[in-house]
């Protein structure tokens, strides 16, 4: 189903109500798709945030790509440098 901000904006209830029934709710914006309406859980690339407790697990299991991993001392500079800059 396709509605208009407009028709979205005044009906959000229903159409969240649609979406956990399986209904694919999508929103547009004069006539083009800008957004999807999904029940959470019922798409495979949605992530959730993990629990207290299985954040560790949850970062090795996910770990940085190695371009963007850097030394606790190389951040600890960054950091001073941006705080510096504020002085």
């Amino acid at each position: 189903m396709q509605v208009n901000m407009l028709d979205a904006k005044n009906r959000l209830s229903a159409l969240v109500k649609s979406a956990q029934a399986g209904v694919d709710v999508v929103i547009a914006n004069r006539g083009e798709p800008v957004a999807r309406l999904i029940a959470v859980g019922k798409q495979s690339g949605v992530h959730t945030v993990p629990t207290a407790g299985g954040i560790l697990a949850w970062l090795e299991a996910h770990p940085l790509p190695p371009r963007l991993r850097r030394s606790t001392a190389a951040i600890t500079a960054a950091l001073a440098e941006e705080r510096a800059a504020w002085d």
